[in-house]
């Protein structure tokens, strides 16, 4: 590949080499570590680390920072941190790929609700029959779990307080708010770990994967997205991060064995084509700094 094409196409290698090792993250937490600490646990132990990492690599103590900065970065970690929580709720009984979509109706209600132009009637439309191909409504033989479909749309609600909170704390340099904000989350969702798993979180093994999913799911997201963001328009960006649905559900299947029927993938691209289109007719960035750097703690 020559250097002019590897620089055009650049951006959209590093979003989804993004989005991927989120995915893989994730996948490896569902995978190892459900089973010895639960999603407690598995939650302290990602966001936990993931604040060590992010912390030690942005060092935010060289900056001052006011009370109103700090009050909204408490009000930005809390939320995350539920986000977090939430969303690791919900893999215990439902699919990786389709948790996540349903997650993403949460940056898509900030971002329509934002915007209000005729337009986005049409990515409403399409959200709500993704969702609704999804959610367990009895009309259309859903097998999703109810109270993991309930932890998925808490964790949809976080994200967009979240967006919210985080829209307070924009003017500051992203290192700043997303370090700050992550030590904020940790302090929310470690003691949950702590109270449901105990001693389990001190063992080497789980120590050990701990480390690599908070690496895989924080350190890499940060500097691939960092790398597109200083290359693309926002627009552009939340256009390519809406895949992140569609590839978790085929992580999912290549990590995980987690089979989705023909509905459920129609459901997915119903979500991701609302998703891409609300970025692509967005007349302005709705969600700014905040958006770019879920993928630094997320979820999914």
């Amino acid at each position: 590949m020559s250097a002019s094409l590897l620089q055009r196409f650049f951006p959209f290698l590093a979003v989804l080499g993004s989005v991927t090792a989120l995915g893989i993250g994730t996948s490896w937490a569902k995978h190892w570590l459900f089973p010895v600490v639960g999603a407690q646990g598995t939650t302290a132990v990602r966001v936990g680390f993931s604040a060590l990492l992010v912390l030690l690599l942005w060092r935010p103590w060289r900056w001052p920072l006011s009370r109103a900065d700090a009050r909204a970065i408490v009000l930005y970690g809390a939320a995350l941190g539920g986000m977090n929580l939430m969303f690791y709720m919900s893999l215990r009984t439902l699919p990786f790929g389709l948790a996540v979509a349903i997650e993403f109706s949460g940056p898509l209600a900030v971002a329509i609700w934002s915007s209000r132009r005729a337009v986005d009637f049409v990515w409403v439309a399409l959200a709500m029959a993704g969702l609704g191909m999804l959610l367990p409504l009895g009309l259309n033989g859903s097998t999703l779990d109810p109270v993991g479909v309930l932890y998925a749309l808490g964790a949809a609600v976080f994200w967009a307080l979240y967006i919210v909170f985080g829209k307070r704390a924009g003017h500051l340099h992203a290192g700043h708010t997303v370090s700050l904000g992550l030590l904020v989350a940790a302090l929310v969702v470690v003691p949950v770990g702590v109270v449901h798993a105990g001693a389990a979180l001190l063992s080497p093994s789980v120590l050990l994967i701990g480390v690599a999913v908070a690496a895989v799911s924080s350190a890499i997201p940060i500097s691939l997205e960092m790398m597109a963001l200083k290359r693309l328009p926002k627009e552009a960006f939340g256009i390519m991060i809406s895949m992140e649905p569609a590839v978790a559900a085929v992580l999912a299947l290549m990590l995980l064995g987690e089979h989705l029927s023909a509905i459920q993938w129609l459901a997915i691209g119903c979500i991701v084509a609302a998703s891409m289109g609300s970025a692509a007719t967005a007349a302005r960035p709705v969600d700014g700094r905040p958006m770019d750097s879920k993928k630094i703690a997320a979820s999914a």
